[in-house]
């Protein structure tokens, strides 16, 4: 758990390329919003509108061989719980962003009937592995409490035989560009620093919010591209710190691999639940970041 603290201007981001290509793969970055320039850089458009996001991301584990995977529908409801009432820097908030990873996507039409104020993009993992009961295949997810537009899913570099997706959007009244991932145990460090950096490009170099399940920990070079552009939530000044996310089979947290990633020029408060999380393999990580 952090308090809330001023964080320093962030350094401009370079987007050069509006397509990213690995080589081995052929896996590429194609269409990029404002042809992979940096989101909302226009230096002669208005300062936007101060707000607060109360986000979370969750990696809410409910494939085949998860601790709800036989039970989507109840995982759905912990969801939309979680959704309503989590804890931040001691305090209990209702979130208005939330990233997904390993949601079912029946469990998101779920969502879109049952909190119609709200909008949903969601994106099936590479192979798209099948939910229990009917639910559609695996995926990542975006909900946002205002209205997501161009919301569009991206290959990131992946090595040969493997794929790795991440899911965008803009909420224009936030003027805030929103993505989630998740990404591979497998991939070496080499690989997954080019994620890293296509995540970056991706997300620009404005107000951003990006999340998800990463797959390694904080101090990862492979992870620099992210720390360099942006604040994470959780981290202690300049130390890539944070409460540990993963848990192990007995419910006990072990790493830290999940993230919330924020322009440097907001002010966050980040907590993770201090409990186990009998619904999931992973604890989710929630914040309040308010943008000036």
């Amino acid at each position: 758990m952090r308090s809330p603290r001023a964080l320093i201007p962030l350094l401009s981001v370079c987007a050069a390329a509006a397509v990213v290509t690995a080589a081995a793969t052929g896996a590429s970055i194609e269409g990029l919003p404002g042809g992979g320039g940096p989101a909302h850089a226009d230096g002669a458009a208005p300062r936007p509108a101060a707000v607060t996001i109360n986000a979370m991301s969750w990696n809410v584990c409910a494939g085949p061989g998860c601790p709800s995977g036989a039970a989507p529908d109840r995982l759905a409801k912990e969801i939309v719980q979680r959704m309503r009432v989590t804890e931040v820097g001691g305090r209990k908030v209702s979130t208005n962003a939330v990233l997904l990873q390993e949601v079912c996507e029946g469990q998101v039409r779920t969502f879109k009937k049952t909190l119609d104020k709200w909008t949903w993009a969601f994106a099936p993992s590479p192979g798209n592995p099948a939910c229990a009961q009917g639910q559609g295949g695996l995926g990542v997810a975006i909900g946002t409490d205002a209205p997501l537009t161009e919301h569009r899913q991206t290959k990131l570099p992946a090595p040969a035989g493997q794929a790795r997706i991440a899911l965008c959007g803009e909420v224009a009244s936030w003027a805030t560009r929103v993505c989630v991932t998740q990404l591979g145990t497998s991939e070496d460090a080499q690989w997954r620093r080019k994620e890293a950096g296509a995540l970056t490009t991706l997300a620009g170099s404005g107000r951003v919010l990006v999340g998800g399940d990463l797959a390694d920990r904080p101090e990862s070079p492979s992870l620099d591209p992210l720390y360099g552009a942006y604040a994470e939530c959780d981290q202690s000044g300049s130390s890539r710190t944070g409460a540990m996310t993963r848990q192990n089979w007995q419910g006990t947290a072990v790493e830290k691999t999940d993230y919330l990633f924020i322009t440097r020029s907001a002010a966050v408060s980040c907590s993770v639940p201090a409990a186990r999380t009998k619904t999931s393999d992973h604890r989710p990580l929630s914040a309040v970041v308010r943008y000036q």
